[in-house]
């Protein structure tokens, strides 16, 4: 399998970069067990903060990678030279023009991956040039697009290339990384399963908002875009946890954008980690998490997808 092969993984499982969750410690965290862990690298961190949390990733000294966001990166361009001085194993570029970022990231040694919501954009990344393609279906938490599923999503993208393609969105144990690999993906891109893990930057009231969710808890929309102010382009919108703030501003993202009020709110929400204001981006897998168990642990039960392949490859002959 091409992702266990390339960085010398027991599990097929990359963490997905999630920005105030993923940082040097849980990358770290996955690594060491078996997966490839991402840093997330939001727009808001500073270059000394990728470089930071980039060296306890690397300390580990297993592979490990980091996400960037390209319309940020255009922005920030600070962000992508110091993750080419610290130079991880992956770097995933995805959401805007992130074109004039493979080359030199390849020639730096590094595999190039981007996310991919729907054939069109995998057919970008193909002439791009990228090394990996991430199909991140519409049950995915946090940014993407909110138009595919995942199983149809990767099935047409395997359809599209001989590159390889991990699978992201709604994985949330061994039973879906059993199905797309099944499929054809080379393995899954998971983020929320591990967002209430010990390792992660996830606040307390945040953790205890989470496993209380279900699965028809999130949606999908730009409120939490709007209310930041961050530049998101509204092409990408997010999925979150459904709050009190979401519903008082959902149709209204225009208003919000210039309403300072609105604005206010949502940072003092943010500060506090008030769940009720507060951005809590998660996947239709939150329904799953029950606990806060270790990366380590949540890892351990990923490697059990054998035991669902194999159960589907006897066709339940004894």
């Amino acid at each position: 399998m091409w992702l266990t092969e390339k960085f010398g993984l027991s599990v097929p499982v990359v963490g997905a970069p999630m920005a105030n969750v993923s940082g040097g410690r849980l990358v770290a965290a996955i690594s060491v067990a078996g997966g490839l862990g991402m840093l997330g690298a939001g727009s808001a961190v500073t270059a000394d903060w990728i470089r930071t949390e980039g060296s306890i990733a690397a300390a580990s000294g297993k592979p490990y990678g980091i996400g960037l966001m390209a319309w940020s990166v255009r922005e920030r361009p600070e962000h992508l030279e110091a993750v080419l001085e610290l130079k991880p194993a992956l770097v995933s570029l995805s959401f805007g023009d992130y074109t004039p970022y493979v080359e030199p990231l390849q020639k730096a040694g590094i595999v190039v991956a981007t996310q991919a919501g729907t054939v069109a954009d995998a057919r970008e990344a193909v002439d791009a040039g990228v090394d990996v393609i991430v199909a991140r279906g519409a049950e995915a938490g946090g940014h993407g697009r909110n138009a595919v599923a995942t199983l149809p999503l990767l099935q047409a993208i395997l359809e599209l290339t001989e590159l390889p393609v991990l699978a992201g969105g709604g994985i949330s144990g061994p039973r879906g990384v059993a199905a797309v690999l099944a499929a054809g993906a080379a393995g899954a891109w998971i983020g929320t399963a591990f967002l209430t893990c010990q390792e992660a930057l996830t606040s307390e009231p945040v953790r205890r908002r989470v496993i209380a969710a279900d699965e028809t808890d999130t949606v999908y929309g730009t409120v939490f875009d709007a209310a930041s102010r961050a530049g998101w382009p509204d092409e990408f919108g997010g999925r979150a946890l459904r709050n009190a703030y979401f519903d008082t501003w959902q149709g209204r993202e225009d208003e919000l954008k210039t309403d300072d009020a609105g604005h206010t709110d949502y940072v003092e929400g943010t500060r506090a980690a008030d769940p009720a204001r507060a951005s809590i981006y998660a996947g239709q897998g939150v329904g799953s998490l029950t606990g806060q168990p270790t990366a380590a642990e949540v890892l351990d039960g990923f490697a059990t997808y054998r035991t669902y392949l194999q159960a589907a490859l006897s066709d339940g002959a004894k």
